[in-house]
């Protein structure tokens, strides 16, 4: 295109006047894109339906495919399907089979996050204590045999105490857990090296998670009313073996340190001290304690309000189809979640994005007190259709909210003890969530919501909903960083990177592509 003597004049004028002929070049060329139509061809419908299979494609270029691998089957089949399908058949095991009141329930599954407290020390074995040369492999096995154990005690046995019944279920979260933070580490070291890819990695979880947990939900329904609660607990057995054929089956380069007990207790004191070193740093506790707060204030009522739903007088009356297709889905609607997350969100500041997802959670925790107090009917919506929406939007909110705390972490952890240091972080996390059950179960006992007695339902739902407002008030303990900024110093991460206690040879964290698992 030929520019006329009046618009080069102008040109010329609007450009400063001690600009190089680099510089002057380039806002030449930047006023002739303005001038030139875009000629780009739309995205069309098969290149969307593509989109995700190149993403996932690239994924595996960078990260290798046996790593994405392991995300699928963990995250997928171990921690989307079996703790989706859990949470609704063991809310029936402890209601039907046991008959425990609501507010000891969400006592006794306080004590599920017990392994995830605990996610420190299985950090630290897998890290600091390998097994025959191999830091995962041993333990994926570990955690499998925990779960087929758990779980087919509880569904063969008849008339277990409840100690016992929840020292099972309380097994069957252990081998979840293990699982978890094995894979974990990778997360982590691959989100420290590769600072671009934090988000994609939490998307791909939240994609795995949320892909299992609706064919957890979609079933549990079903499998309850043919086998019972205690039978259908059995199940879980089957993920569980997964994770031991995992561990049997997956390539992972053997470490060439000695495992003498010297050295071991050597690289324990020094992941100790790096955790100790790491959680001094203002950039790193602040977040943490704003994540354990996050959790502990927003009281978790999910018992009262589960058997509120199934009750016949008091409530809708719920079948257990409807119900588990309720929490199916809200897992397709934590997809959809996770895809704003990944499309929109995941370039905004985490201070910024945080504080609009905690004031949106806040808000739209009010749809429960308008379910329970009826309002819908009064509106004309009937109770199928609003609970629905109720729960889409509350999975919705809730991912968009974690997520970016989720990259955050990752963020935060030194290379050499990333394992242990992010097993760390999910350990206050699950202390969160501890506190959160405790917490809703003494409210619930301190309001006498009952089994048959929901009078003062609605009220222990305002409170919870009024501490998430209180939330904000600690926001300024999130960084303003973006979500791809390092955040923890670099003469740390050069510390613990060249830290001999911790590295080996050859890497143990990182899975090898499945080209070479079969090659060799």
């Amino acid at each position: 295109m030929k520019m006329g003597s009046s618009e080069t004049q102008v040109l010329v004028e609007s450009l400063p006047s001690d600009s190089s002929e680099e510089q002057f070049l380039a806002y030449e060329d930047e006023k002739i894109q303005h001038l030139v139509p875009d000629t780009r061809p739309r995205p069309s419908f098969l290149s969307i339906i593509q989109e995700p299979f190149l993403w996932l494609r690239m994924l595996c270029k960078q990260l290798n495919t046996s790593f994405v691998f392991g995300v699928f089957l963990v995250y997928g089949f171990s921690q989307g399907f079996s703790w989706s399908f859990f949470r609704v058949v063991s809310d029936y095991y402890w209601k039907d089979v046991q008959k425990v009141q609501p507010s000891a329930v969400q006592l006794y599954i306080g004590l599920y996050y017990i392994p995830w407290v605990m996610k420190p020390i299985w950090g630290l074995l897998t890290d600091v204590f390998p097994v025959r040369g191999y830091r995962r492999r041993p333990y994926f096995i570990l955690a499998g045999v925990v779960g087929v154990v758990s779980a087919l005690t509880i569904s063969f046995h008849g008339n277990l105490s409840a100690l016992v019944a929840l020292v099972c279920l309380i097994g069957i979260t252990a081998g979840v857990a293990i699982a978890n933070v094995t894979i974990d580490a990778c997360i982590a070291r691959n989100s420290i090296e590769m600072p671009s890819l934090a988000p994609d990695l939490q998307s791909l979880c939240g994609f795995c998670t949320s892909v299992g947990a609706l064919i957890g939900y979609s079933t549990s329904g079903m499998f309850v009313h043919q086998l019972g609660a205690q039978g259908s607990l059995g199940l879980l057995a089957i993920p569980s073996a997964l994770l031991v054929l995992l561990g049997f089956v997956i390539y992972e380069l053997r470490s060439s340190m000695r495992s003498e007990k010297k050295a071991a207790l050597e690289k324990v004191g020094g992941a100790i001290n790096g955790m100790y070193r790491t959680m001094k740093i203002p950039q790193v506790w602040k977040p943490s304690v704003y994540m354990y707060l996050s959790l502990a204030l927003s009281i978790s009522t999910h018992e009262g309000q589960f058997y509120w739903y199934t009750n016949p007088k008091a409530g809708p009356a719920f079948s257990q189809e409807f119900v588990g297709m309720i929490y199916a889905i809200g897992a397709m609607a934590s997809i959809v979640g996770v895809l704003i997350y990944h499309k929109i969100l995941k370039d905004y500041p985490f201070r910024t994005l945080i504080f609009y997802a905690q004031l949106l959670y806040a808000a739209t925790g009010m749809l429960d007190v308008i379910f329970i107090l009826r309002w819908n009917l009064k509106l004309g919506i009937p109770d199928y259709f609003f609970v629905v929406l109720e729960e889409c939007v509350s999975r919705i909110v809730s991912r968009i909210r974690w997520m970016p705390m989720i990259v955050l972490s990752t963020k935060l952890c030194p290379l050499g003890i990333e394992g242990t240091f992010f097993a760390l972080l999910m350990c206050i996390d699950s202390l969160g969530s501890l506190s959160s059950k405790w917490g809703g179960g003494m409210i619930l006992q301190m309001f006498h919501v009952t089994r048959t007695d929901f009078t003062n339902l609605w009220l222990v739902l305002f409170i919870r909903n009024m501490l998430r407002f209180a939330t904000l008030s600690f926001i300024f303990l999130v960084p303003k960083a973006d979500q791809s900024d390092i955040l923890i110093p670099s003469d740390l991460l050069m510390r613990a990177q060249a830290a001999p206690t911790l590295n080996t040879e050859e890497e143990g964290l990182k899975l090898v592509s499945m080209n070479e698992k079969f090659e060799a």
